[in-house]
């Protein structure tokens, strides 16, 4: 008998636990209330779940894909381990001084970020390498002893190791790491010239230290995960997704646990991106809405925008420079505090505010009627009518009307002077200005004009809200894929094995060195490859490699592509309209006069994927019969209207409904406005388009 492909993608979110299950081709899917006390716990429920819906034994499972955001939230609040932090002599204080920039210079009482690692916690050993790599100062095997000793004593759980240009060269750090390897093998030490070999101590520091103080608990994490797995019956390989969008073991994610930062996100850009480029759209906006955040990413070519840096917690109205910058590769996205469960509340001067607070899942949004006596987004939009009370989640949460409204007018209504139906849509259009707002600052910051793009909408809240934002965004065109409402579950299914290794080494154009180059280039490339062979075995790979660079004398550096490949001195050239090419299409101008640098290099070894298949998208269809109907408050119309209510399965291809429309399935709804139309595709995604632009096809 031949055996079944049943690969699972599992996304714990801060509200909801995501399960998709690939079962030779088919999908099945469910959703399930995140557990806290045992993020595990939800896992194996949503396994057995979907196990049962496609009737086949959990044991039958092949592969389990998993996304966490354990990282992010231990780093927000504050919940690793207590860590040491060991640096150079003299630079004890590069993660409090942070770059002495103001994210805010008008603010007189402005407070920087506390460190991880408070002072008391830092220590420091004599010792130099130079920028270029050379050991001008050698460790102290007796200062290194007392100071190894010293830590233990403390009863510290982990150690965190960053010395000044360790990126160039790591013999220091990496005898620091034999030490204390020797002394207590069971001690989680990190150093910064493996987590994140990259210029910019700052950056670096606070990387490996996030690396350090969050590993004995996400260590412990996928030991219980994979222990309870095995229990369980499944005894197949467990792999991370990780938040450059591929697929890592779960050693290798044990050992840098600060590469799964936005892994479950990730997944959702990887859902998204397959769609942008089955259907040749080169522009895309992916709009991904959960129940505790909204995240907003790029996606050009068919690919998502990366980076090599990343701020997590950030505390000063989410402004940039406010938070914890850490440099590893991720999928470059905007991250704010809006989803379903986020809480609304009145500020002092009367005005409706929404998040970064969340209900999350436990108590969760007062209409869940486990305790939660908040009023949220969730509460905001059943008032309004634009959830089913007897379907949400399929049915498996039945919500209530009357608990939501008196959350509503307790909290809000009546603290506004409003009735609650008008504070559930003060609530809802806040909420959707605010993801405005982070779309249109993200495509300004990227040099790009948003209302060229196409949206891509998924996770359980984004289809009811991803049309009032493409009306506040002037876009036209919404896809809405199947399993929309666990987006990020499906991709981790179609995500690739890969790894991104990065090295600082500073290269002027004008001392162009290729032999350097090369041997970088095939370091990063063995070590990338090692990294993806632990995971995948010998597979068919690809190798993609970005050189980061700038004019000489500025701050930041833009990532540019270049070819894989043994560079001789000619090539100068071809790195020197790469970045002007580069830099034009970001900013539209190039600067004569100025040299040109590299700072830092990246290679990422992926496995190949299958391509997606091409296909046309249908901008127009024929208008079916609705026999049932619902009433929604169309926040554009400012009005309740009565909308067409029809069931996503029953939708064939070419198949049309005019707005105001709700599209109901298990794990989402979808809401048309008056504005727009929806067509069924031909692979069951749902195309919304703004009828204005109908008119003139």
């Amino acid at each position: 008998m031949t055996q079944k492909s049943a690969r699972i993608g599992v996304d714990i979110g801060g509200t909801f636990t995501d399960i998709a299950l690939d079962l030779d081709g088919t999908l099945y899917t469910g959703k399930v209330l995140t557990n806290y006390s045992q993020p595990e716990q939800a896992i194996l429920d949503g396994i057995e779940l979907v196990c049962h819906r496609a009737g086949i034994k959990v044991t039958e499972v092949t592969t389990v894909i998993h996304g966490t955001t354990l990282v992010t939230n231990s780093l927000i609040e504050r919940r690793g381990a207590r860590t040491a932090f060991i640096t150079s002599e003299g630079f004890r204080d590069v993660v409090e001084m942070r770059t002495e920039n103001r994210f805010e210079q008008y603010d007189l009482n402005l407070t920087l970020p506390t460190p991880l690692v408070k002072r008391t916690d830092r220590y420091t050993l004599n010792e130099r390498i130079s920028a270029s790599g050379e050991v001008l100062t050698d460790i102290d095997p007796t200062e290194l002893n007392a100071l190894v000793n010293t830590i233990l004593a403390e009863g510290y759980e982990a150690v965190a190791v960053g010395f000044i240009h360790s990126y160039a060269n790591d013999v220091n750090e990496v005898q620091v790491q034999k030490a204390f390897a020797e002394a207590a093998p069971e001690l989680c030490v990190s150093i910064s010239s493996h987590v994140s070999p990259q210029m910019r101590e700052f950056q670096r520091f606070n990387t490996v230290i996030a690396n350090a103080y969050v590993r004995p608990q996400v260590s412990d994490y996928l030991g219980r995960l994979v222990k309870r797995l095995t229990e369980m019956g499944i005894t197949c390989p467990v792999f991370m997704m990780h938040s450059a969008g591929g697929l890592i073991s779960v050693d290798t994610a044990s050992e840098f646990p600060v590469r799964l930062l936005e892994s479950g996100p990730a997944g959702g850009a990887i859902f998204a991106a397959k769609f942008a480029a089955s259907y040749g759209e080169d522009q895309v906006l992916s709009f991904d809405m959960g129940g505790t955040t909204a995240k907003i990413c790029l996606i050009e070519d068919g690919r998502p925008k990366t980076a090599n840096t990343f701020e997590v917690a950030r505390t000063y109205r989410f402004a940039k420079g406010s938070g914890m910058p850490l440099s590893t590769p991720v999928v470059e996205m905007v991250e704010i505090g809006a989803g379903g469960g986020s809480i609304a509340h009145v500020d002092d001067m009367k005005q409706i505010r929404v998040g970064p607070k969340s209900a999350a899942s436990e108590p969760g949004p007062a209409c869940y009627q486990r305790g939660g006596e908040d009023p949220t987004v969730t509460d905001a939009n059943l008032l309004l009518g634009r959830l089913d009370p007897d379907l949400f989640a399929g049915g498996e949460i039945p919500l209530s009307v009357d608990m939501a409204g008196a959350a509503m007018n307790t909290k809000v209504a009546s603290k506004a002077n409003l009735d609650k139906e008008q504070a559930a849509f003060g609530v809802t259009e806040v909420v959707d200005e605010n993801m405005a707002n982070a779309a249109r600052v993200h495509t300004v910051e990227n040099g790009k004009e948003i209302g060229n793009f196409t949206m891509i909408a998924f996770g359980g809240g984004a289809p009811l809200h991803a049309c009032r934002l493409c009306e506040k965004l002037d876009m036209d065109y919404l896809v809405i894929p199947p399993g929309a409402g666990v987006g990020s579950a499906i991709g981790f299914l179609n995500a690739p094995f890969s790894y991104e290794a990065t090295k600082g080494m500073y290269q002027r154009l004008n001392n162009f060195d290729p032999i350097r180059i090369n041997q970088l280039l095939a370091d990063l490339r063995e070590e990338a490859s090692a990294f993806v062979k632990r995971g995948a075995g010998s597979i068919d790979t690809t190798t993609r490699v970005q050189a980061f660079m700038r004019y000489t004398g500025q701050g930041g550096e833009i990532a540019i592509d270049i070819d894989y490949k043994e560079y001789v001195a000619a090539d100068v050239d071809v790195f020197r309209q790469e970045f002007e090419a580069g830099y034009y299409k970001l900013f539209g101008r190039t600067i004569d006069g100025l040299g040109i640098e590299i700072t830092n290099w990246s290679i990422t070894v992926a496995s190949k994927v299958q391509a997606s298949a091409p296909m046309t998208l249908r901008r127009s269809g024929q208008q079916v019969a609705v026999t049932k109907t619902r009433e929604f408050f169309d926040a554009a119309l400012r009005k309740v209207v009565t909308a067409n209510e029809v069931h996503r399965n029953t939708l064939k291809p070419g198949d049309a409904v005019a707005g105001p429309a709700v599209i109901v399935e298990d794990e989402t709804s979808t809401v048309v406005t008056t504005g727009y139309t929806v067509v069924a595709q031909d692979d069951k995604s749902m195309l919304l388009v703004n009828k204005k632009t109908m008119e003139t096809l």
